[in-house]
């Protein structure tokens, strides 16, 4: 029996690292954690205050019936005007993302830390993105339709604009991630600040570069559709032109001609990112194998770009003549190269005859812009503010509302549609392609049928932003829960844990933070959202802003621009932080 003394002269535990952490700073660390239930409570009782119920969908029941009964049977027209339309449509969406692409590049490279010696070169730029990415791309639609007037230019260059604030943060997070050995090794050799760009960041971002650029197609091919209610051509256009004259029947099956267009075009992108994004990478993984496994030193010269060791001559004394140039032979891979950078550039090219652009109409377009930024200063509220103050809280009402319907439906969507972790893995492709189909259905659409349904005002929009979000956060919730580790899986039931035991306790909290981050991302998704959906009758600012826009209230559309502007930007670093601090 151990004595009070030798008690005392036992070793003590030392602290524990997380409670040192947490003791003198404990307020700090809880604040994230508080700022989130407060977040979570206030979703909770915004879905509240707008009414968000069963009694709300059941009273809208009779509505839809009366409206099926409005728009059956459709009426498609002709199939070369279908045709027509979504060739101008697909033209302005190809056109919008190659013009996004040309800009994101250069700023993208400016904004990548490690490729820009200047950290305040480096600080504009990302502050570009920034601003390119909160200004939504109607409103500057809405601007581009009064300088170019209407037709594809003014939604080319609003949504070519725009998307700059997405492709270019995702292609300079993703320059910050090449490895710094090659363009060392580059450097070394007398390479020029291009030739490290070209040969040693190049190969590493290519593939990465190509999956934005589809998914920004497909983004502004949805985008397309809403910027025809303002006055861009195309499917859109007709749309809106349908509805003002209550032609469901029209205005519905070219709805359902834009949902048809935009899951084939989510299909062809996912097979063109299957087809590409591996072969790249195994072409890479190639090249390094030759580069290592030889002794001859050929493959680095021609990969660094340096002159090739001249052949010695006849009596081995010295060089007599350089050695012919080595040139990559004409594999069927090569071949498969050139094919798709072919129709690519015959894509484009297409697209751009398609889209109709006129110079012209650009230069003149340019030459009157300063007299039209005047109209739009100084900002101006005759109203007051309080009524745009209220108008905003019931967007951002709207955006929580349906960013927790949206979450709450998409949970066990994407848990059914990840074969690993759902309990029928048979059913999971079916539910892998309800996310396609939610996905491919345009938000503006849903929101008119809703709006039709519900009334007008914010339920329709909420609704609608929780039917989209479903579509999104499902199929990234899968994509998480399928590259967990299976191992701590296997372990659990390998205990006798049951199914739903193994979920909560080894595959729910392992993917927690990654679908808390894209939670927060779909919020700051659905802020703008909200205030698009505000256009066909969802309430909200958008609303205030296109009744400005049409009685020409340029002041009064600045100030709705730069309340949004604000309530995105703080909003946006709000989230930022809340993901930096939980993922």
């Amino acid at each position: 029996m151990s004595t009070p003394t030798e008690v005392r002269n036992l070793p003590t535990r030392p602290p524990s690292p997380h409670a040192a952490r947490l003791g003198p700073n404990r307020g700090v660390r809880l604040l994230p954690h508080l700022s989130l239930l407060a977040l979570v409570a206030t979703a909770c009782w915004a879905v509240v205050d707008l009414r968000i119920n069963i009694a709300t969908l059941v009273d809208g029941f009779h509505n839809a019936v009366a409206f099926a009964g409005r728009m059956l049977p459709l009426d498609f027209p002709p199939l070369a005007d279908v045709a027509r339309l979504a060739g101008q449509t697909l033209s302005t969406a190809l056109c919008a993302t190659l013009l996004a692409l040309l800009l994101s590049v250069p700023v993208s490279l400016l904004a990548a830390r490690n490729l820009t010696p200047n950290r305040y070169v480096s600080g504009a730029a990302r502050s570009l993105i920034v601003l390119a990415r909160a200004v939504p791309d109607v409103i500057m639609a809405i601007a581009a339709v009064r300088i170019f007037g209407l037709g594809a230019t003014a939604g080319i260059i609003a949504m070519g604009l725009h998307s700059v604030g997405m492709v270019g943060k995702l292609y300079a997070d993703v320059l910050e991630e090449t490895p710094e050995g090659p363009r060392r090794a580059l450097r070394s050799a007398g390479s020029s600040y291009p030739q490290e760009l070209t040969s040693a960041v190049l190969p590493h971002v290519l593939p990465a570069f190509i999956a934005t650029a589809l998914h920004r197609l497909d983004v502004n091919l949805r985008s397309s559709v809403l910027l025809g209610f303002v006055g861009v051509g195309g499917l859109g256009y007709e749309i809106a032109q349908s509805f003002q004259r209550l032609d469901y029947r029209r205005g519905m099956a070219l709805a359902l001609v834009v949902l048809l267009l935009c899951l084939v075009m989510e299909l062809l992108s996912g097979t063109i990112r299957r087809a590409l994004l591996p072969h790249t990478r195994t072409t890479r993984a190639r090249r390094r194998t030759t580069t290592t496994g030889t002794g001859t030193g050929r493959q680095e010269s021609t990969t660094t770009g340096t002159q090739a060791t001249p052949a010695p001559g006849k009596d081995g004394s010295g060089p007599s003549r350089p050695a012919p140039a080595i040139s990559p032979p004409w594999t069927a891979a090569r071949v498969r190269r050139w094919m798709y950078g072919t129709v690519t550039a015959a894509v484009l090219v297409a697209a751009v005859r398609g889209a109709e652009l006129s110079p012209h109409q650009l230069l003149a377009g340019l030459g009157q812009l300063p007299t039209v930024l005047g109209h739009y200063l100084p900002p101006t509220a005759p109203g007051g503010m309080a009524g745009l103050l209220d108008a905003l809280w019931v967007t951002v009402k709207t955006a929580l509302a349906g960013t927790l319907l949206g979450m709450a439906l998409a949970l066990p969507v994407g848990v059914l549609a990840a074969p690993n972790v759902s309990p029928w893995p048979r059913l999971s492709p079916a539910f892998r392609t309800l996310t396609v189909a939610i996905r491919g259905i345009p938000e503006i659409v849903l929101a008119i049928v809703l709006v039709v349904i519900t009334g007008l005002g914010p339920v329709a929009g909420a609704l609608a932003l929780a039917v989209g979000s479903l579509g999104f956060l499902g199929k990234l919730t899968a994509d998480s829960l399928e590259e967990l580790d299976p191992a701590p899986t296997r372990a659990l039931t390998a205990t006798g844990a049951s199914r739903l035991q193994v979920f909560f306790a080894a595959d729910f909290p392992r993917v927690l933070p990654a679908l808390l981050g894209h939670v927060l991302h779909q919020f700051d998704v659905n802020i703008r959202s909200a205030a698009l959906l505000g256009v066909v009758g969802a309430g909200g600012i958008g609303y205030e802003l296109l009744n400005a826009a049409r009685v020409l209230e340029y002041g009064l559309v600045t100030t709705t621009v730069l309340l949004l502007l604000t309530t995105t930007l703080l909003l946006e670093a709000f989230s930022t932080w809340i993901r930096r601090t939980f993922t």
